[in-house]
């Protein structure tokens, strides 16, 4: 019988996220991966315009150090940073588009 019991309870916790979920994106309100991501942007975006390399390079080592830490691979996290900022130096968004944000309504209205 626990295993019911269980059932119910993962089931209604589903629920409950999914309600937090869709109230958060009637509000609109970013998530903290959302607001991570356009930080990281920024600050990335920002030294290189500036031309702070070695502010940058000291930036991407703590990273990694902070991501090993956690049980990363090293060498992955450098590519992946070296990869993010390579993106970010060619200029343009880096972010996909949010449609339901921008039309709450329905779908996408470019096209």
């Amino acid at each position: 019988m626990p295993a019911k019991s269980e059932e119910t309870r993962n089931r209604k916790q589903r629920e409950r996220q999914q309600k937090l979920r869709d109230a958060d994106r009637k509000a609109k309100r970013p998530g903290r991966d959302d607001v991570a991501r356009v930080a990281l942007y920024w600050l990335i975006s920002r030294a290189i315009e500036k031309a702070q390399h070695e502010e940058l390079e000291r930036f991407r080592n703590r990273i990694v150090a902070m991501l090993a830490e956690q049980g990363f691979d090293s060498r992955q996290c450098e590519i992946v940073l070296d990869d993010l900022i390579s993106k970010y130096r060619t200029g343009g968004s880096p972010f996909r588009r949010k449609p339901h944000l921008l039309y709450p309504d329905g779908a996408d209205r470019d096209g």
